[in-house]
């Protein structure tokens, strides 16, 4: 039996000892409080010492601002130099180690790239002329900077600032062959601090001289030539080394822009440069003002080469591919037979530069890019920009830029596919995708429609309703993958209306398989690989991969039927073509940034695009407007004198708006035109075969004999 005298004992106990534990803290934390206030004492009174006071306390507030700073700052430049550095990790050392010499589709000779060995040569063996007309021009103070010249900068912003005009450029002899070996040519910011990283890593990897050398082997020097080598021996038909004052003058001239200064197309402008660099030799105590006086009155003289353009832009397309052919076949010299028509592919240019000259300050654009390919699949033209010389970036094949509308015949397809028609009927009306909400051109709605009239129109709610309620996005991105489209696709819901960057040369593989019957796999620029001796090592009807199907015939008819009313009642009429039918579509993005026509006939599939290089808005361009008409002047002289090919699923006769659909306007007002107008009916494809016919007959036809004129007469 438990005493109650002994339970309250043991309570008193218990909180006997928490009072104890509670008085233990509380003196615990008041004596750690005044230890610590001590200490802080002691310390402030030690630190008193050093106090500073006048002008000595200036100058560490400052030194300690300034290493803080410079901490954020080291921090902040090594999370820009991380990407730049990516770079670096490929085997860029012998990236020029394939030389390639280039011919057309007929066996002309079209231009080299890669470094040619036996062109190759080395720094010391160079005339002493070459290197200080090189140094002179491009970077006097090489050997004295480590990458980044801040004098030269200096004095090259207070010259531009003097003449009122970019006449100088700060970039040293190491950035430059950093952004050859390692970037794009792009005016962006992000390229000048990754060019200055990389600038600063070669000097660390690599010897003056070795950069020196790498520097004259890789430059583009015009004419389909990189390298110093090469162009001493197209330009004047000499090998380097034997090249006089004159010559070595016109050649570090062109480094700057040897589109402008290639002397077999403007000799005086390359003559007036390598004017420029003598000076510069004279003004940077190479060489004396009497030394150059005979260069300055007996100037170079080159060899006629005439004044074809070397197709630089397709040349650096095609190289890709012989390199990777060379290395499967353990090839480094080559011949490759290419796919390029030289016709097309100046016809190609010429319609970009003339719509760039004569509409470009009209709609604020400044540059574009063109691709063309035949049915078969062999590209026959590659326009990257308007001037190779000036930026090798090559648009057609690099630049990602969001495809609009154009992107909707890949979310139609998937719906083909899946068994919709285009009479299948879907509801143009407002819709909410989780909070996105997209609405058609000019907020207005037309309710129920047929995916004819929404995909002509560009209606903008009928694929996204197609993607939402019916097909899904993973089907979609791997319906145009499989199409063709190599580019990176975004796998969100707003990829439906183009918001995706796409290449041009995507845009027109992915078309092509609407115009060859449905298979992908069969875009190529390399139709044959010879060694110099002539042994084909490579052809592409035996070793390529062969196509293959991804669209029934019975969708690519559908899609047809669809995409041919476009040119002929939809968002497209400027690109319509006299005589022949073709199909396509439209597409602008948000703020009139881009704008495209991709379209094909059963000849070509060609994509054109159209913008500006900082990704700023245009004067209201549309994919209707300028794009349209420039792919309509090119298509057009692509398509004389050939036989003309039906487009798979669609009878040659031009359709004709149906009367319940002519009052409907446009959805998309981004893409169309604002006025109605319909084209006069034109030729079929037939009756242009049988007029041919018609037309080779009467030509072979035997001449008949005249009678004598007094004959005729007497007959009268």
């Amino acid at each position: 039996m438990n005493s109650p005298l002994k339970g309250g004992k043991s309570r008193g106990a218990f909180a006997s000892r928490m009072l104890a534990l509670d008085a233990w803290i509380d003196s615990s934390v008041w004596n750690a409080g005044f230890w610590f206030s001590q200490l802080w004492e002691s310390m402030t009174i030690f630190f008193r010492r050093f106090r500073l006071t006048g002008f000595r306390r200036w100058v560490v507030e400052l030194l300690s601002e300034g290493f803080t700073l410079g901490t954020v700052g080291c921090v902040l430049m090594l999370a820009l130099a991380m990407p730049a550095f990516e770079a670096t990790k490929g085997d860029w050392r012998t990236q020029g180690d394939f030389a390639v010499t280039f011919l057309d589709r007929y066996g002309n000779e079209i231009g080299r790239r890669g470094v040619f060995q036996l062109d190759s040569v080395p720094v010391d063996e160079m005339p002493e002329n070459v290197i200080n007309a090189v140094l002179a021009t491009e970077d006097r103070r090489f050997f004295q900077h480590y990458g980044i010249d801040f004098f030269g900068l200096a004095r090259a912003i207070t010259e531009n600032l003097r003449a009122n005009s970019v006449v100088q450029g700060g970039s040293t002899l190491s950035q430059q062959l950093a952004k050859n070996l390692f970037l794009s040519s792009e005016r962006t910011v992000e390229r000048k601090i990754k060019e200055a990283f990389l600038s600063v890593w070669l000097e660390m990897n690599l010897s003056k001289k070795e950069i020196l050398q790498l520097y004259l082997d890789r430059a583009y020097m015009g004419g389909g030539t990189f390298g110093i080598a090469a162009a001493a021996d197209f330009y004047f038909s000499k090998n380097v080394k034997d090249v006089s004052l004159a010559e070595a003058a016109m050649l570090a001239g062109l480094f700057k822009a040897p589109a402008r200064y290639a002397p077999h197309i403007n000799l005086p402008a390359a003559r007036a440069r390598a004017n420029e660099v003598l000076t510069n030799m004279v003004q940077g105590g190479f060489l004396t003002e009497g030394q150059v006086l005979s260069a300055r009155l007996h100037p170079a003289d080159v060899v006629d080469r005439g004044t074809t353009k070397s197709p630089d832009y397709f040349l650096d397309w095609a190289f890709e591919q012989a390199k990777e052919i060379g290395q499967k076949k353990g090839a480094r010299t080559m011949v490759a037979r290419t796919t390029i028509d030289l016709g097309l592919q100046r016809a190609a240019e010429e319609t970009l530069e003339y719509h760039l000259r004569t509409y470009g300050s009209q709609y604020g654009v400044s540059e574009g890019a063109i691709v063309l390919i035949e049915t078969n699949g062999a590209v026959r033209a590659i326009v990257g920009g308007r001037d190779y010389g000036q930026s090798q970036f090559n648009r057609a094949t690099q630049a990602l830029r969001q495809a609009g509308s154009s992107f909707k015949p890949y979310v139609y397809a998937t719906a083909m596919e899946a068994g919709f028609t285009p009479d299948s009927v879907i509801s143009d009306g407002p819709i909410n995708w989780n909070g996105w909400q997209p609405k058609n051109y000019g907020r207005s709605y037309s309710g129920r429609m047929t995916l004819t009239t929404a995909l002509v129109k560009s209606v903008n709610t009928v694929p996204v309703r197609l993607a939402k309620d019916h097909l899904s996005i993973p089907p979609i991105k791997a319906m145009a993958e499989a199409m063709g489209v190599e580019s990176a696709l975004e796998s969100h819901k707003t990829m439906v209306l183009g918001t995706s960057g796409m290449t041009v040369m995507d845009q027109a593989t992915g078309y092509s398989v609407f115009a060859n019957g449905g298979y992908a796999g069969q875009r190529y620029g390399i139709s044959q690989v010879m060694t110099h001796g002539g042994q084909v090592i490579w052809e592409h009807d035996r070793d390529a991969t062969p196509p293959h199907r991804v669209l029934s015939e019975k969708s690519v008819a559908e899609m047809n039927s669809m995409l041919v009313q476009v040119p002929e009642w939809g968002t497209a009429r400027r690109a319509a073509l006299d005589g022949i039918r073709s199909a396509g579509k439209t597409g602008t993005t948000q703020s009139y940034r881009d704008a495209w026509y991709v379209g094909f006939t059963g000849n070509f599939t060609a994509a054109v695009w159209l913008g500006n290089d900082d990704f700023s808005t245009t004067r209201n361009m549309t994919g209707g407007s300028l794009p349209a008409m420039a792919w309509q002047r090119m298509m057009t002289y692509a398509h004389q004198n050939i036989e003309l090919k039906p487009i798979p699923g669609v009878d040659d006769t031009p359709g004709k708006k149906p009367a319940a659909i002519a009052k409907a306007g446009s959805q998309d007002g981004a893409d169309g035109n604002t006025a109605e107008s319909e084209r006069p009916q034109v030729l079929s494809a037939a009756m242009t075969r049988l007029l041919r016919q018609m037309s080779k007959a009467f030509g072979n036809a035997p001449v008949i004999d005249a009678p004598p004129p007094t004959q005729r007469l007497s007959r009268l």
